[in-house]
């Protein structure tokens, strides 16, 4: 899928069947040591730009949000009603958004009144910190309170890739299944917070189980807040805004 982390490396691995399991063999090993040699580099390289992203950010008093979730959780549907909650109460914002083609959820964004920068990936199944400092110089001439970064839909390579943030939120939404972080379980141990979405659906996917859901980010990332929420009925919105405002005002001393 990507050049950047590497899924796409040729021969990276081998598949076998057997007893009808599918196993995956490890390459040989000079093809192996090349790519954990190549992407060890990648990693440093991206974390030290991280660190630096991170300065920058500190230094403008602004807290930065990384949204990660599978395609379709619901993210840019959230950030368009928590946009609105936050400039009521003062607050300026701002978005980086991520996505492999088109512009279309950065410009519904964009109409809520708030500086938005569109990063497409092309074939890159995350974002990485280098692509956020380029955006973060076409908006840091503003002063912002808050910056959302919408990451590319994917529950592996995002949680790889540290991006300068101060907080990293994952979405589930309730119709993509309960069994979510015990499957992915690397991007929820990351997670401050976990956003439950489309609990308006709850009647309808009645085989979720949010006490699931609570029991197993218990175990991954017993610190994490776990948000039930729905943008159609506003359920959890004022609770999520809140953890907003506490981990901002942490920031800039409101």
């Amino acid at each position: 899928m990507c050049d950047n982390c590497g899924c796409n490396i040729p021969h990276r691995s081998h598949i076998s069947l057997g007893n009808g399991v599918i196993h995956a063999i490890s390459p040989v090993k000079s093809e192996a040591s090349h790519t954990v040699q190549v992407l060890k580099n990648l990693m440093q390289d991206n974390d030290h730009q991280a660190q630096y992203n991170r300065q920058h950010f500190d230094a403008h008093g602004t807290r930065v949000f990384n949204l990660m979730s599978s395609p379709g959780s619901g993210k840019t549907s959230l950030l368009e009603v928590t946009i609105g909650q936050l400039l009521a109460r003062g607050l300026r914002v701002a978005v980086i958004e991520g996505d492999l083609e088109t512009e279309n959820d950065a410009v519904r964004l964009r109409r809520k009144g708030v500086p938005v920068v569109q990063i497409t990936t092309g074939m890159a199944c995350h974002l990485d910190a280098q692509m956020i400092h380029n955006a973060w110089h076409t908006l840091s001439a503003d002063p912002v309170d808050i910056l959302f970064i919408e990451n590319v839909g994917n529950l592996v390579c995002p949680a790889s890739f540290d991006l300068g943030q101060h907080h990293n939120v994952v979405l589930l939404s309730v119709p993509e299944g309960d069994d979510k972080p015990e499957k992915y379980p690397v991007m929820f141990r990351l997670a401050e917070a976990v956003l439950v979405t489309k609990v308006d659906l709850l009647p309808y996917f009645t085989e979720f189980s949010a006490e699931r859901v609570r029991e197993e980010i218990g175990v991954l990332a017993p610190g994490a807040e776990i948000l039930m929420l729905s943008t159609k009925i506003q359920e959890g919105m004022i609770r999520w805004v809140e953890w907003l405002l506490d981990k901002t005002q942490q920031r800039v001393g409101f």
